[in-house]
């Protein structure tokens, strides 16, 4: 088992809830069982497996229940809802994937860890938070949650007024040792859902912390922390590009690490979109990794072969392969 090359899978909430969608039961089960026919695929290319995924709609929606019902049951916290939603995710991907390996015959074991992620009490994004969560309120109803519970609160650009959060560094995965030793054992690992649940260090003891840790640098920290050969994140688009939806657009096939960081301090990534993705990549490949991919969800297979996606590897040998649409 311990030969066989490891890829961390950070799958994108398209996975979990597609757009226009509601988000019921159902429409879950239908696209969590689609990832995990995909994550087949990778194990039947003999490929070792670490999973991570998003969790905001889902804490999201958790929010808005606990909002709603306040004054019949205490709200709580955020990283509690991190927890939660770990459980929850994990547990449709652990039964699905599990399902289906053994229609194909494959017996691995599949667990999922609750994962905190450590991050630094100093981080600047606590004294400015920039991250947000939650419903939408008034602005007369944001100022009285300022007064009353010390939230943070402004004017979304979608409408309304929501409360925002940090969103730190990831430091350290705590449980880093436990799942290199469970995928070392030849287990598939689903972890650091959502980004990982923040923690900080006071006094020699972890404590969790309201924030949100981006999930493309939580699941870069956990790749490089297992030693990793491939970083692959699936998302809703079939690449990456620069000058995207601009004259001049063009699609990125294969393309070095020197250059895709030139792209990045150009600005051609937005810190909304793109932006964490590539920087996941370049921090993975700078760490000791050997190629990131990113690539729609529907693509996996032809991205782990090379056919589709965007890859990025240290080698210079592969620069100006651009493209005017990825196929």
């Amino acid at each position: 088992m311990k030969h066989r090359p490891l890829i961390v899978v950070a799958l994108g909430g398209n996975a979990i809830l597609k757009k226009g969608q509601k988000g019921t039961v159902e429409e879950q089960w239908g696209n969590v069982r689609r990832a995990a026919s995909l994550l087949a695929d990778l194990v039947g290319m003999g490929y070792r497996l670490v999973v991570t995924h998003g969790n905001g709609p889902q804490v999201g929606n958790l929010l808005v229940m606990m909002e709603a019902v306040k004054d019949r049951i205490p709200p709580l916290t955020m990283d509690i809802a991190g927890a939660m939603t770990q459980g929850w995710i994990g547990y449709m991907i652990q039964q699905a994937l599990i399902n289906e390996l053994r229609m194909r015959n494959i017996w691995l074991p599949v667990v999922t860890i609750v994962t905190q992620v450590l991050v630094d009490r100093d981080d600047p994004s606590f004294s400015n938070p920039t991250k947000y969560v939650g419903p939408y309120y008034t602005e007369e109803e944001a100022r009285r949650l300022e007064a009353e519970k010390g939230w943070v609160m402004r004017r979304d650009p979608r409408g309304g007024w929501r409360r925002v959060v940090p969103s730190p560094e990831p430091l350290g995965i705590v449980e880093r040792n436990a799942i290199r030793h469970l995928v070392g054992e030849g287990y598939i690992v689903i972890a650091s859902g959502g980004g990982g649940i923040p923690v900080v260090m006071e006094d020699g003891r972890f404590r969790g912390v309201e924030a949100v840790i981006d999930k493309d640098l939580a699941a870069q920290l956990l790749a490089n922390s297992l030693g990793a050969d491939t970083l692959l994140i699936l998302t809703d688009v079939p690449g990456v590009a620069i000058n995207y939806g601009r004259p001049g657009e063009r699609w990125l096939r294969r393309v070095s690490l020197d250059e895709v960081e030139q792209y990045y301090r150009e600005g051609h990534f937005p810190p909304g979109s793109m932006g964490p993705k590539i920087l996941a990549s370049i921090r993975f490949l700078r760490g000791g990794g050997r190629r990131a991919i990113i690539c729609a969800l529907e693509d996996t297979v032809e991205c782990v072969k090379g056919r589709r996606g965007t890859e990025i590897t240290v080698s210079t040998g592969n620069r100006g392969n651009h493209v005017k649409k990825l196929g």
